[in-house]
């Protein structure tokens, strides 16, 4: 994980831990007289249940993390909760060192399949003795969110793929695809469609001789061409006429460098060879995944700089 989105979740789990935190602290101050009346700790929760924000699912564990209430949620009680073992719960691990409050990690919840989080509060007697926790369930979608959403990193990238291609690498040799056999012209349109048409994102396969497409008036949704599609110049009048994208970062000049680099890393061995490669105009970003399954991700300018020697030998 990067450390732009390691940051950006980090932001997120103080913002729920503000938003939560101090309710929890309260709920457990009214729990603390009752921490051994299961009767009283379930009206309790009951009647917090509804006030709680984001609330899921509530209850009560007793020093040793056993469970002492009931289930609750806005819509039910499970009474056959009572007596859960908790203890080696993920969520409790660091309760039982010094910490009063705890915001679990995300995790798949056992019973919905739910993204979910778990906050943990300790109760706390008169002396100030640990007598017990508060444990709330909480659904991520039902959480409040930053309005910020992730950026990608424009930092290289490489992820290994399958081992098994890999370890049969030199096994194997490139085969020469209809696109390979039409390389140029199927480049030049592609460049048209991004220039003069629209498109704002394309990935070239040119093991399989197509290519996928995104338009900028219709971003959501991918597009597939062939490779008579990507041979008959007619397929531009299928779009419209538009200007260059304006939130294109990548200079005009440069799609049909970076599609030439294309061709050459396509070319440049029988064994080690690009299968596919995909442009992005508007955060400026190349993919490219080859014969031995690994990716690469890089921003366009870094790309254009590398010779055909940093692939050979790197």
């Amino acid at each position: 994980m990067s450390s732009d989105l390691k940051q950006l979740i980090k932001e997120q789990r103080e913002l729920l831990t503000q938003e939560i935190g101090s309710s929890l602290q309260q709920l457990a101050g009214k729990l603390s007289p009752i921490i051994n009346n299961k009767k009283l700790i379930d009206e309790q929760l009951a009647s917090s249940c509804k006030d709680l924000p984001f609330c899921k699912n509530l209850y009560a564990l007793d020093v040793n993390g056993i469970q002492v209430s009931s289930t609750l949620s806005r819509k039910k009680v499970d009474h056959n909760a009572y007596g859960r073992d908790r203890s080696a719960r993920r969520y409790m691990k660091s309760m039982y060192k010094k910490h009063d409050f705890e915001l679990s990690e995300s995790y798949i919840s056992k019973n919905k399949k739910r993204p979910s989080l778990t906050a943990v509060q300790a109760i706390r007697n008169e002396k100030g003795e640990r007598i017990g926790y508060l444990g709330v369930d909480y659904d991520l979608r039902e959480l409040p969110h930053t309005e910020s959403i992730y950026q990608e990193t424009d930092k290289w990238r490489q992820i290994k793929g399958d081992p098994s291609i890999r370890g049969g690498l030199f096994s194997q040799q490139r085969a020469e695809s209809l696109l390979d056999a039409s390389i140029n012209d199927a480049m030049h349109l592609i460049e048209s469609l991004m220039l003069e048409h629209g498109v704002h994102h394309c990935q070239i396969h040119f093991s399989s001789s197509r290519a996928t497409i995104w338009h900028v008036d219709d971003p959501y949704v991918y597009r597939i061409l062939t490779i008579d599609e990507l041979l008959d110049p007619d397929i531009c009048l299928a779009y419209p006429n538009r200007t260059y994208f304006e939130r294109a970062i990548v200079p005009p000049k440069d799609i049909m460098r970076i599609f030439e680099q294309f061709k050459a890393l396509r070319f440049m061995d029988e064994t080690i060879y690009l299968r596919s490669g995909s442009l992005n105009l508007v955060n400026g970003f190349i993919g490219l995944n080859f014969s031995c399954d690994g990716t690469h991700y890089l921003s366009y300018d870094e790309f254009l700089s590398k010779g055909m020697d940093f692939w050979l030998l790197g």
